[in-house]
């Protein structure tokens, strides 16, 4: 199933979308996506309503260098433990929503990754029941301030600012995410090429790993990485992350 978002003639929903290109629907959830969703009985064409960020997290935990060749390409080492930061749930936006661009950070780069939407309250789950957490997965840009990043030795600043969490375009929560490929585009030129196989801690072990630290709530979101060759974003520009078997995020970049 793939569960959406979405801004209606009637307000907001979570739905569920059937079909694809001009013949998709969207099939309106009562109340909240978790379990086994009720639906309403509404439905409209995709073409009519507006995609919104698939979840809103009560966090979201990233995993800092995860693919060994991203760790490589700033010069640094593959943590022997996963390596995690927070981002704040007021970082989350959804599709074709701009990513604004603070004008004095510096350098901002993006980073396309999967993630993982965490569908029950879990506490110390172990690996091997990690799949029974999980309610599906979606699309991330993990989008950084680089020099801020560098400058403040700690990424809560670098990583926290509104907008700097793209999710979408839904959740799809009947995947094998272990080997997919993971590409991003900017203004239609590939910069990221990567798969899902390379992730160093995987994502049972992150779950386990993130779940020995915190209580996850249903609707947390785990980042868990990105490949190498991530890079500089500018006001004007479009970046796309399409991940096999989901489907591909846009955002423009505006500069504020």
């Amino acid at each position: 199933m793939r569960l959406a978002r979405i801004a209606h003639p009637g307000g907001v929903a979570f739905a569920s979308v059937e079909g694809d290109g001009d013949d998709a629907q969207v099939l309106e959830i009562a109340e909240h996506p978790f379990g086994n969703p009720n639906f309403t009985g509404k439905r409209w064409p995709l073409a009519d309503v507006r995609l919104l960020a698939p979840i809103l997290p009560s966090k979201v935990i990233a995993v800092g260098r995860n693919y060994a060749k991203h760790a490589a390409e700033f010069g640094n080492e593959v943590p022997s433990a996963p390596m995690l930061f927070l981002k704040p749930s007021t970082t989350v936006v959804g599709p074709n929503a701009p990513i604004r661009r603070p004008s004095d950070v510096g350098r901002v780069d993006f980073e396309g990754e999967l993630a993982i939407v965490i569908g029950q309250p879990v506490k110390n789950v172990p690996a091997a029941r990690a799949a029974s957490a999980i309610l599906g997965y979606t699309i991330a840009n993990d989008v950084s301030a680089r020099d801020l990043q560098k400058s403040d030795g700690q990424w809560g600043r670098a990583k926290g600012f509104d907008t700097f969490c793209p999710l979408g375009p839904w959740i799809e929560t009947s995947l094998d995410a272990s080997d997919l490929s993971l590409k991003a585009e900017v203004d239609g030129e590939l910069k990221q090429d990567g798969r899902t196989s390379d992730l160093v801690h995987k994502i049972p072990e992150l779950v386990e790993f993130v779940s020995g630290v915190m209580t996850l709530l249903p609707g947390d979101v785990i980042l868990t990485g990105t490949p190498e060759g991530v890079g500089p974003i500018e006001g004007g520009q479009s970046v796309s992350i399409t991940i096999e078997g989901i489907g591909t995020l846009t955002n423009p970049v505006e500069n504020v």
